[in-house]
């Protein structure tokens, strides 16, 4: 028996004992904070300025082609090798699930272990502020005023500008705890392959981790496209949270010395803001928050939330938004999609512990 044993094991390929390896480090990455730590602070800058200084020189988004890539191997490689390669289904099985495996490696070894980091409170060491009603409202005061000052009409529509001032904000901006600084001086995001699809479900822009690059939707319009350029940009950076890149990314714009970019920034969390008012406040309240708004901006919403909800397909948004939602979940952010909204509790937080520190 023992001898049986011994000679199993000298037959299982090396490849298999490497796979089993990193399956465990990952598990430990995941589980062990001073591993998830060391990995988000000294192992990914590492990876991202490699894996994302190679993909820079790439016109077209790797990330976005390996995937599909990926698929048609799946769905096409058991019949062609059970029916042209003779294998048993058995031992095609073992392959598809070996492909996966290595498929979930690369993912979490190149980026995915960023979502096991310490959260934003727990990095910075800025306290959670629980906010009362008097606390939100002054908030959203501020903020609409700042909103309705920043606004402009003129657009700004060259990306390389656009690049280049957002580095230049997140660099400036040096006092910005818990996120790398840019890796590249005007790192390039990409458009998506499958612009017309991301589209159909609401997507207006994504992180690919297999080569450290990011992308966004090709029909983003002008006055969405810094704040979501931002927001990529914090994913790339090390922010795997959503609700944290959104802060990075309205910090970022809200401090460009461009005033497109400014507006970019504030009008990025409206949503947010309008959704939280309206569980926090009263029903009379909110009225007086929305109203307050200056009516370009609110024209100006509007005509965003209608141009994509025109794109926007209900069949295949709706899967999206479920296999997104337990993506998140799966990589431990328990409140799924609505993370997103969360942005504003850390934005309370960040201008409190401003505030108490000046």
């Amino acid at each position: 028996m023992k001898g049986n044993v011994t000679n199993f094991l000298k037959h299982i390929p090396i490849r298999c004992w490497l796979l089993l390896l990193l399956l465990l480090w990952v598990g430990c990455v995941q589980h062990i904070t001073g591993w998830s730590t060391g990995y988000s602070q000294t192992v990914y800058p590492v990876i991202a300025k490699i894996l994302g200084g190679f993909s820079q020189w790439i016109p077209f988004a790797l990330g976005d082609l390996s995937i599909a890539c990926a698929v048609i191997w799946l769905i096409a490689s058991p019949f062609y090798k059970r029916f042209q390669q003779k294998k048993k289904w058995k031992a095609i099985l073992f392959s598809e699930v070996e492909f996966l495996l290595w498929i979930y490696i690369w993912f979490y070894v190149a980026w995915g272990l960023n979502y096991s980091q310490p959260d934003f409170y727990a990095r910075t060491g800025i306290a959670r502020t629980e906010y009362a009603d008097e606390d939100f409202k002054t908030f959203v005061t501020a903020y609409v005023d700042s909103l309705n000052q920043s606004y402009t009409a003129t657009l700004i529509t060259d990306k390389d500008s656009i690049a280049h001032a957002i580095v230049g904000s997140y660099l400036c901006t040096t006092a910005l705890p818990g996120i790398h600084p840019p890796f590249q001086k005007c790192p390039k995001a990409k458009t998506m392959l499958f612009t017309p699809l991301a589209s159909m479900v609401g997507v207006t822009g994504s992180m690919g981790p297999f080569f450290c690059e990011f992308t966004l939707n090709g029909e983003i319009l002008p006055s969405h496209y810094p704040a979501t350029f931002a927001h990529e940009l914090a994913h790339y950076q090390g922010i795997a949270r959503e609700a944290e890149a959104n802060l990075y990314a309205y910090l970022a714009c809200t401090s460009s010395h461009i005033p497109a970019i400014r507006f970019s920034g504030y009008l990025s969390i409206l949503p947010h803001v309008l959704s939280n008012a309206a569980q926090v406040l009263k029903e009379e309240e909110y009225e007086q928050v929305f109203k307050s708004i200056r009516p370009e901006v609110i024209d100006l919403a509007r005509y965003n939330q209608q141009y994509w909800a025109d794109k926007y397909n209900p069949l295949i948004g709706n899967l999206q938004k479920w296999l997104y939602e337990l993506y998140l979940k799966g990589n431990r952010i328990a409140s799924g999609r609505k993370n997103y909204s969360e942005v504003i509790g850390l934005l309370i937080s960040y201008q409190k512990h401003k505030v108490s520190t000046n």
